[in-house]
């Protein structure tokens, strides 16, 4: 194929500048960092008020000193804030420690080594134990399972949430799958919220698996709304109640976006059964959690109308920062064939996907020159994403002129890897 001398002149030209701008900001010092989703320290502080809400009184509603040992399972009380934000009873959620996280490993941990349902149950007596990952998606779980030795499966990511049809073909060939991940409302990173559809079929899947199959329902930005338009989450204890599968499904939540990151309160529902199967396996680790937090938490949350209007305040100081990203990026990057990205209305992230084979090139760049981004194939199993191309970005801890900063910076990465490869491929 003959290229036209002309077009390739022109390429070059454009890389040059590209390259004389990329220059000029390696000489700014620039300290900039899109890593992680944290909050950022406007956000933490909209809940200060925690830091002596207690006033000395420390007794839960029944009378319990929540200075003194035990309630395993937390709080009633914390039990009936929080079990609205999972669309659950009561008794139906356990309230614990300060991380969703610790939660996921400890059921999984559990379901390998003593079983849901006793040593017979026990995922530990098959050779092979495997997981559905849908991708891109979140590194933390994928490190649990890495850690425990489950072997992970990618499985697509769509608008609607994971691809179904490749999820159940999956799961009715291969008897080995016990469970999926799943993060529901604005997933990370895609932002993407799970259709009706997708929520009910996935509390179906348990009907198609082989043993005791787990859907790993991480809700962790249940309540992040950031745009109006936003759309809701069909509750999936709802779909499992009317097919027979609630044991199946255990849900996650806390209030580490919401509160304090460090030092929040995390909580998970399922069916009686599984809480008090967990319950009894936890009780051999701890004698009860921080239920002075949890009434501390109580007290200043109150009742879903406070959670909204304090998810609001949230949504104040985080949501021109997400603008700012995809302003620039449609501005900058829209119909120049160089990348496509998500446009969420909740979470933390943004899923950016440069052309095949240029993410981690992106990734060197921009840390080239002081940006920090999450390292390129951190959304997938084992750090490897098979085309390249997945950058998760976060804004919401750097502040405004930071993100700015940050993304035009980004911006100029982009361009200059795509065209790099452009002209090599002339």
């Amino acid at each position: 194929m003959q290229t036209d001398p002309n077009h390739t002149a022109e390429l070059q030209t454009q890389l040059d500048a590209l390259q004389a701008e990329y220059d000029t900001l390696k000489g700014l010092g620039l300290a900039l960092d899109l890593t992680r989703g944290k909050p950022c320290t406007e956000q933490v502080a909209l809940s200060d008020a925690l830091d002596g809400i207690l006033n000395g009184d420390y007794l839960a509603a029944d009378g319990t000193d929540t200075r003194n040992y035990g309630g395993l399972d937390g709080l009633p009380e914390a039990k009936a804030l929080f079990g609205p934000v999972l669309g659950l009873p009561a008794d139906e959620i356990m309230v614990g420690g300060n991380s969703s996280l610790t939660m996921m490993y400890q059921v999984l941990e559990f379901a390998l080594s003593e079983g849901l349902r006793g040593p017979e149950s026990a995922w530990g007596n098959s050779d092979t134990i495997k997981f559905l990952c849908p991708v891109p998606g979140y590194d933390r779980h994928f490190a649990i399972c890495e850690h425990l030795g489950i072997e992970m499966i990618n499985v697509p990511m769509l608008d609607t949430g994971p691809d179904m049809d490749a999820v159940e073909a999956l799961v009715k060939q291969d008897s080995s799958i016990a469970g999926i991940w799943c993060v529901p409302r604005f997933s990370n990173p895609t932002g993407c919220v799970y259709s009706d559809a997708t929520v009910e079929r996935l509390a179906q899947l348990p009907k198609l698996a082989a043993g005791h199959f787990l859907v790993m329902w991480d809700n962790a930005y249940a309540v992040h709304t950031l745009y109006d338009d936003a759309r809701p989450l069909a509750p999936i204890s709802d779909y499992c109640r009317r097919h027979g599968t609630l044991e199946n499904v255990f849900q996650f939540g806390s209030t580490s976006k919401i509160t304090f990151s460090g030092a929040g309160v995390a909580f998970l529902g399922s069916s009686r059964d599984n809480l008090v199967a967990l319950a009894k396996h936890l009780g051999y680790q701890s004698i009860g959690p921080d239920k002075v937090n949890q009434l501390r938490h109580v007290r200043f949350l109150r009742d879903t109308d406070t959670l909204a209007a304090h998810m609001a305040r949230h949504a104040a100081i985080v949501r021109p920062r997400f603008d700012s990203v995809l302003d620039t990026l449609e501005r900058e990057l829209a119909g120049a064939g160089m990348g496509s990205w998500t446009r969420p209305r909740g979470g933390y992230f943004i899923s950016f996907d440069t052309l095949p084979g240029l993410a981690r090139e992106v990734v060197a760049l921009a840390g080239a020159i002081g940006v920090k981004l999450t390292p390129a194939g951190a959304t997938f199993p084992y750090g490897r994403d098979p085309q390249d191309c997945n950058i998760r970005l976060s804004p919401t801890y750097a502040s405004l002129e930071a993100v700015k900063s940050t993304v035009e910076a980004f911006v100029v990465c982009v361009r200059l890897a795509t065209l790099r490869q452009r002209l090599k491929a002339r």
